[in-house]
């Protein structure tokens, strides 16, 4: 999946590059302990759900919201285009 942030994918490896990123990644590795010592996305994402779900949820509350309300948007459009053509004939 690509974004404004760049390329996402569950077995990404983390970077640190700032302070809280850093807290972070030091945390799930002492945690969890990986073979490589590399933190992935996903086990970021575990760590969160387990320990902090009411972040994970908000943001999925947030992603489900926007999906809809982009989804309603989508058949307003496409109702408008539809009137539109008929009025103009063409169908």
């Amino acid at each position: 999946m690509t974004s404004e942030f760049g390329e996402f994918s569950i077995n990404k490896i983390l970077i640190s590059n700032s302070g809280l990123k850093d807290l972070v990644i030091e945390y799930i590795g002492n945690k969890i302990n990986p073979p490589k010592g590399e933190v992935t996305l996903e086990m970021a994402i575990e760590t969160f759900a387990t320990e902090f779900p009411e972040i994970l949820i908000t943001v999925a509350e947030e992603n489900y919201l926007r999906g809809y309300e982009r989804a309603l948007d989508d058949v307003n459009n496409f109702k408008n285009l539809d009137s539109s053509d008929a009025n103009n004939g063409t169908k």
